[in-house]
């Protein structure tokens, strides 16, 4: 397909979405179907001062909405305060529903105010524990739009949001499947903008979720199916959305590619996502970036469980040599091509944090579902090692 203007299309899978070039300009009418009059627009602050939130915001108040405002006190890993600062904010402006604009950030930020504005409990009550979500007060949650701006975490379909919690320097993961933003608007052309850099890090991020559900030892054949075709689309476009950014189609194909891996992923994911999020609670280092530098090391440690997995894949992928070997070769030449560091060590990792990393990422919910059964906080170490000092 050379058109980008018919990759369009209204979804409902596993909410409704509304996806193509140019379909923000639908924003203030979705807010009214949601009953939104005055929105608080939640976002983090590089992008509160792009034209496009100044764009949004125009648009909404023409069409009577006079009451949206902004709210971007979002960090890159955001953390309690965020979500507790734009809960004052939403109650303060009298608003009445959430617009979650940005990458994974701000969504999950706006996400986590939407859930917090009608309840009496402290946010860490609702930890993806057992059935801690039956604690939520559902009546008390407002609408939330989500409007993602990169092409990587996709969290605008996703029931959760990952937290830092500062007292314990831990990634905590929010859960209520009303959490589930009602409506997504997925328009590719606001990712035009997006650095390579950024794209190339985000890319991949959205290309470990598929991968790691395809992964998964859990029985899901819905999402296995989604999996392996998002890694179709990250193989076939994110070299072209890294080399040329007004490419659309390769936009909207990384889009479509991003929110497909966030849909695979209730499959499970993985050791990937066991060290990424220790890193960006304890040391703030970018979660996309971090996962396309543990990637292939992961995939390394898990070859033995999931040979036959990469070997369907690579025949997927028509890549070159077949077998497991070959995925990793193209993940290895991918990560190249697009400029991703092959060590933590670029990322500040030194040896003296392991120890306190291993054993988060042993803790970590994603480590249950990852292919080699158990992990240990000693073989995480090992891992660990293995990626700053870029051992295979």
């Amino acid at each position: 397909m050379s058109d980008s203007s018919a990759l369009r299309g209204n979804w409902n899978y596993p909410t409704a979405i509304r996806f193509g070039a140019g379909r923000i300009g639908e924003l203030p009418s979705a807010c009214r179907e949601l009953g939104m009059r005055r929105p608080l627009l939640v976002t983090d602050p590089g992008l509160a001062a792009l034209p496009m939130i100044e764009a949004a915001l125009a648009g909404c108040r023409a069409a009577g909405l006079d009451g949206t405002a902004v709210f971007a006190e979002v960090r890159g890993n955001p953390v309690g305060a965020n979500v507790e600062a734009g809960v004052t904010a939403y109650r303060q402006g009298g608003h009445d529903g959430v617009i979650a604009w940005g990458g994974g950030s701000a969504l999950d930020a706006g996400k986590a105010i939407a859930l917090m504005v009608g309840q009496a409990r402290p946010l860490w009550d609702f930890e993806d524990r057992d059935d801690w979500y039956t604690r939520v007060d559902v009546a008390g949650m407002a609408p939330v739009i989500a409007v993602p701006t990169t092409s990587g975490t996709g969290s605008e379909v996703g029931r959760a949001s990952v937290i830092t919690d500062e007292r314990d320097h831990v990634k905590k993961i929010i859960f209520h499947p009303r959490m589930l933003p009602a409506l997504v608007i997925a328009d590719p052309e606001l990712t035009l903008g997006l650095p390579a850099r950024l794209t190339a890090a985000v890319g991949i991020d959205a290309l470990s979720h598929n991968l790691e559900a395809w992964c998964s030892p859990l029985y899901h054949p819905l999402a296995q199916g989604i999996a392996l075709e998002g890694i179709r689309l990250v193989h076939d476009w994110l070299p072209a959305a890294c080399a040329d950014g007004s490419n659309l189609e390769a936009r909207s194909q990384m889009m479509a590619a991003s929110t497909m891996g966030a849909t695979a992923f209730q499959k499970g994911l993985g050791a990937m996502h066991s060290m990424a999020h220790p890193c960006g609670a304890v040391l703030d280092t970018h979660h996309g970036l971090t996962i396309a530098i543990v990637m292939p090391y992961v995939l390394a440690f898990n070859r033995p469980a999931i040979g036959d997995r990469l070997a369907a894949l690579a025949r997927y992928l028509a890549l070159p040599g077949g077998g497991a070997g070959a995925v990793l070769d193209w993940i290895l030449d991918l990560r190249e091509r697009i400029g991703i560091p092959h060590t933590l060590a670029a990322l500040g990792v030194t040896a003296e944090r392991v120890p306190l990393l291993a054993r988060m990422a042993a803790a970590d919910p994603s480590t249950g579902t990852n292919p080699v059964q158990p992990v240990t906080a000693e073989q995480f170490e090992a891992l660990f090692h293995s990626a700053i000092e870029g051992r295979l």
